[in-house]
């Protein structure tokens, strides 16, 4: 008799872990995000050693911010225009830049197109790209746009371009290079 009860409780004791398992996994199902989250979420978690050499968990009662992307913070600083400023400001340059055939040997190839969009008619020159470590299997006429160090691409030997053109050229490389303006002389 006494071996029956032992078995009855270990199958409800089973049953019971069974049940808070299959509670926990439809919450985590219902609510995704609900959970604790460590690093750039709303709690960080850290070790902090305790006497005896034993570790605790830390959480400070604080929210982190979390730190903005290159692209936001090139958002950020695009300067508003006041109408009647006859300055030109880096948002007058776009860069547009998409694939085209691939090179006999299968190498990617991007088309890139610059222009000059300035709505108060302003030419720029000293238009330099941020571009990393720029490369190419195609060979780019350096007038047109050459890599001088890392991250500093010159458009257009830096020579003015006119309000209204564009500057364009391939190259091929087995991934696309992010392309966006960093600096120009109005």
């Amino acid at each position: 008799m006494m071996m029956r009860g032992t078995t009855s409780f270990s199958r409800f004791v089973i049953a019971l872990i069974a049940a808070i398992f299959a509670v926990g996994l439809v919450i985590l199902i219902a609510f995704p995000n609900a959970g604790l989250s460590v690093g750039h979420g709303s709690v960080e978690v850290s070790r902090v050693a305790c006497e005896g050499g034993a570790a605790a968990l830390s959480v400070p009662h604080r929210k982190l911010l979390r730190r903005a992307t290159e692209e936001e913070e090139e958002v950020e600083a695009k300067p508003s225009r006041i109408w009647g400023d006859n300055k030109c400001s880096i948002s007058d340059i776009v860069i547009n830049q998409g694939p085209t055939s691939p090179l006999p040997n299968g190498i990617p190839t991007y088309t890139v197109e610059i222009m000059n969009v300035c709505v108060t008619g302003c030419d720029i020159s000293g238009i330099h790209l941020r571009c990393g470590w720029f490369s190419s299997a195609r060979l780019i006429n350096p007038r047109v746009f050459k890599r001088l160090r890392y991250n500093d691409c010159l458009v257009n030997a830096g020579r003015p371009l006119v309000n209204g053109r564009t500057v364009s050229f391939q190259y091929a490389n087995s991934f696309r290079y992010p392309l966006s303006v960093s600096s120009v002389i109005c």
